[in-house]
């Protein structure tokens, strides 16, 4: 990584915990320079507009999702024939996915807020949208997980099943989960999220 990369990288992780803690509204260059501890001007010098360091806040969360689903060592998209997912293989990717998001509502809590609060930005302004379509790497390798373990209709459910887990995890972060389910970061916690996600992949394919 080079030093510029890495300095965008410490500016975009100050502002990722600007805008858990306060919202999007707490997002200024000089906000992110405090927060990073540079000296004033580091941050507009690096990222000139606000446009740019929403960009560089949507990367970042993008590129540590990404570990997280490699450090989980959850099965990606083939990019050749592969062979079929069975019981045993799903019951694998059930506990992969409940071990991300249960690391998504602890450790990276202030990632998951960050990520909402970027997405409720782009309603408003449609420019961002095009920045948040790191999703869609997500769906296609939904969709191709769930054609292996034989899903009727796997676009529509590899759709489907990226839309359930993002539901899940935002009842947890702030809705009635985050009240009634067991709490995160325990073993009944993350129990409960694979149990969710399997009920989901035995609905898709029967197994």
């Amino acid at each position: 990584m080079s030093a510029r990369a890495v300095r965008v990288a410490t500016l975009a992780d100050a502002a990722v915990g600007l805008i858990a803690a306060g919202g999007m509204r707490a997002l200024t260059h000089r906000a992110v320079d405090a927060a990073a501890g540079v000296p004033p001007g580091t941050t507009s010098a690096y990222l000139r507009t606000r446009q740019a360091l929403i960009e560089a806040v949507v990367q970042r969360l993008a590129d540590l999702d990404r570990a997280d689903l490699v450090d989980h060592d959850l099965p990606t998209a083939p990019t050749g024939p592969a062979p079929a997912l069975g019981p045993d293989a799903l019951d694998h990717l059930a506990a992969g996915v409940a071990d991300v998001l249960d690391r998504w509502l602890t450790a990276g809590r202030d990632r998951t807020l960050a990520r909402y609060a970027c997405l409720l930005e782009a309603t408003h302004r449609p420019e961002l949208r095009a920045v948040l379509q790191h999703g869609s790497v997500l769906r296609v390798q939904a969709r191709e997980l769930l054609a292996r373990a034989g899903a009727e209709d796997p676009l529509r459910q590899g759709d489907h099943f990226v839309a359930f887990v993002d539901g899940l995890l935002f009842d947890r972060l702030v809705g009635a989960g985050a009240l009634s389910a067991p709490p995160p970061g325990t073993p009944a916690g993350r129990d409960d999220l694979r149990a969710a996600v399997r009920t989901l992949l035995r609905t898709f394919t029967g197994t």
